[in-house]
């Protein structure tokens, strides 16, 4: 592809570096909707706090997968768009029903920890290839799922 001329990214290491954003892409789009129902459906004493920030972590989410698509793009993929797809790959499985608040908090909880061992991986590899736009970007990420982690644990339902 043109752009690894002009970018000087190894071919081997950008269809590498593809697989395994394919497959993160895959875990933010399911995680997403799965998000997205939690803020549908949550209710109960803190439905407020809970609506809202449902709300903003998969807006979050949003902004991530096309950030992660279009890193993908730049390396040369095509990234995948069908959910039947994802869902071949994800680490997470739909929700498929109404469960309580505090569940909600807890599959959040796990949910960033999956993430996390996944952007670490991620992370090193880039390192490793001296991928420093990869890098910026999945570091960012950690750092703040990292402060999300440490209020969502906080946080007393």
């Amino acid at each position: 592809m043109k752009t690894l001329v002009y970018t000087q990214i190894n071919s081997d290491y950008a269809a590498s570096m593809n697989s395994s954003l394919q497959n993160f892409l895959a875990d933010i789009q399911v995680l997403y909707s799965n998000i997205r129902g939690f803020h549908w459906n949550v209710s109960g004493k803190n439905f407020y706090e809970l609506h809202s920030k449902f709300e903003k972590v998969y807006d979050d989410l949003s902004e991530k997968a096309d950030e992660i698509a279009e890193r993908i793009l730049q390396l040369g993929g095509v990234p995948e768009s069908k959910y039947s797809e994802y869902l071949k790959v994800s680490k997470f499985k739909e929700v498929n029903s109404i469960i309580s608040g505090s569940e909600m908090i807890l599959y959040l909880l796990e949910a960033y920890k999956t993430l996390i061992s996944s952007e670490r991986a991620i992370l090193a590899k880039a390192s490793e290839a001296g991928d420093d736009v990869t890098v910026a970007i999945i570091t960012d990420y950690i750092k703040e799922q990292e402060k999300e982690v440490w209020m969502l644990s906080a946080y007393s339902l």
